[in-house]
């Protein structure tokens, strides 16, 4: 089996670049490279990590059936700080990219916000969990609240920012995958 190109196929049926990926799994772009070229081997701790932000397991990486996983729990989550920006985003649903829409769970600190997203084609949806946050929704401020829910076309800038002193969770949907 040639494992740097199941790898590679399975990077691109998750619309990932060889940066994104490497990113997600605190590695290098050249690295990314390098093992789907069969040049260099991960150790079994890196492969293990890529398989699991590929939305797969050992199992399914080698057989040649590939039933889709129904039910996620907490081992399944991919998670990712970003100190700058005080946010920690969990990717609930592995592989999701492959699917229509991708939801994640955003915590956001106090001062903190989300990425800025430009302007798209799809929709998001969003429900507060925790806390308020502010919705940035090409300039405009919409507050919500714990229970509230907000739903827009992406077809403008738009971001989260916790402007409140306790942090924040909000479970957000993305239609097509961004996140």
């Amino acid at each position: 089996m040639d494992i740097g190109s199941k790898i590679k196929e399975l990077r691109l049926e998750n619309g990932l670049t060889q940066q994104e990926l490497a990113n997600r799994l605190e590695l290098t772009k050249g690295y990314i490279s390098q093992i789907e070229r069969n040049i260099s081997s991960p150790s079994l701790e890196t492969f293990f990590s890529l398989l699991e932000v590929l939305g797969t397991n050992a199992q399914d990486f080698f057989s040649s059936q590939n039933d889709d996983q129904i039910v996620h729990n907490e081992s399944d989550f991919f998670e990712q700080e970003n100190v700058d920006l005080k946010h920690i985003i969990s990717w609930i649903v592995p592989n999701a990219l492959k699917y229509e829409m991708e939801p994640i769970i955003i915590e956001i600190k106090p001062g903190g916000s989300s990425e800025i997203d430009k302007p798209h084609a799809g929709e998001e949806f969003g429900y507060c969990l925790e806390g308020e946050v502010v919705l940035v929704l090409n300039k405009k401020r919409y507050l919500v609240k714990t229970g509230e829910s907000f739903y827009y076309l992406a077809n403008k800038e738009h971001f989260l920012i916790n402007i409140s002193e306790k942090k924040t969770k909000v479970l957000w949907i993305s239609t097509p995958p961004m996140f």
